[in-house]
């Protein structure tokens, strides 16, 4: 499995070769260009540890690390993440066309459910969702059954967004095919709701300890910046020094 992830992103950053790429890998020792948002409740813990992103949240509500901006259009995000301890119902989170009031994410946790008149009950699952900071999910692209992230293992997370169609990968397996974000201007809880078509990314979780690193945003409207120079002979070779090792 190794030799393929090592092989697959390799070939894609040739293809991207033209596109612009952010490339964020902790090396330095701050977060210059981050920003939390979605902490009604108080702040995370974020802190880089050889040129590692550990953070902690010890809350039932998402903190979430950004940034980009509204230039930002369609785009392939991608990181890596090992989560190392559970707290409590949690959950990892990684997010695109993030506006600071909106945004689109994906997401493995494990809710309570309740269906009817049966007892709740905890659950595995992956979700993605439209949604306003401190809001329940407006538009919902999929939910379903899915293992939670191992403890102590990394995990690869792939988030794209090509107009109003998003798609989602986790350790290379397409857990969501391109799904279309519907947006029904009749109803009344999508009045304000935006079009989605830009925006930053970000990531995030609740009730974990985890490591975040190598985080990859490769488009047409991204600008070549991040922990690398922009040749595409120089990419490669950042990149195939900081591939995590499965």
């Amino acid at each position: 499995m190794k030799f393929l992830i090592i092989v697959t992103t390799l070939f894609l950053l040739t293809l991207s070769a033209l596109a612009g790429t952010f490339l964020e890998t902790f090396d330095g020792k701050d977060l210059n260009g981050w920003q939390e948002i979605w902490t009604d409740k108080g702040p995370a813990v974020w802190e880089i540890v050889d040129d590692e992103l550990h953070a902690e949240s010890r809350e039932a509500y998402t903190h979430l690390l950004t940034t980009g901006d509204n230039t930002w259009e369609n785009y392939t995000m991608e990181l890596d993440v090992k989560p190392l301890k559970k707290h409590g119902i949690g959950g990892i989170s990684i997010a695109v066309r993030v506006d600071k009031t909106w945004l689109v994410y994906c997401r493995i946790f494990d809710p309570v459910i309740i269906r009817g008149d049966d007892p709740p009950f905890q659950e595995e699952r992956i979700g993605c969702s439209a949604a306003g900071l401190h809001l329940p999910p407006r538009a919902i692209l999929i939910t379903q059954p899915h293992p939670l992230l191992r403890i102590n293992r990394w995990s690869h997370l792939k988030l794209s967004a090509e107009g109003d169609i998003f798609t989602f990968w986790i350790n290379g397996e397409q857990v969501m095919e391109p799904t279309k974000l519907q947006i029904f201007r009749g109803i009344e809880a999508f009045a304000d709701f935006p079009d989605f078509q830009t925006g930053g990314v970000g990531f995030g979780l609740w009730n974990y300890t985890a490591v975040f690193d190598n985080i990859t945003v490769t488009g047409d409207t991204i600008p070549n910046s991040g922990d690398f120079a922009v040749t595409p002979q120089e990419k490669l070779a950042i990149t195939w020094g900081n591939l995590k090792k499965f």
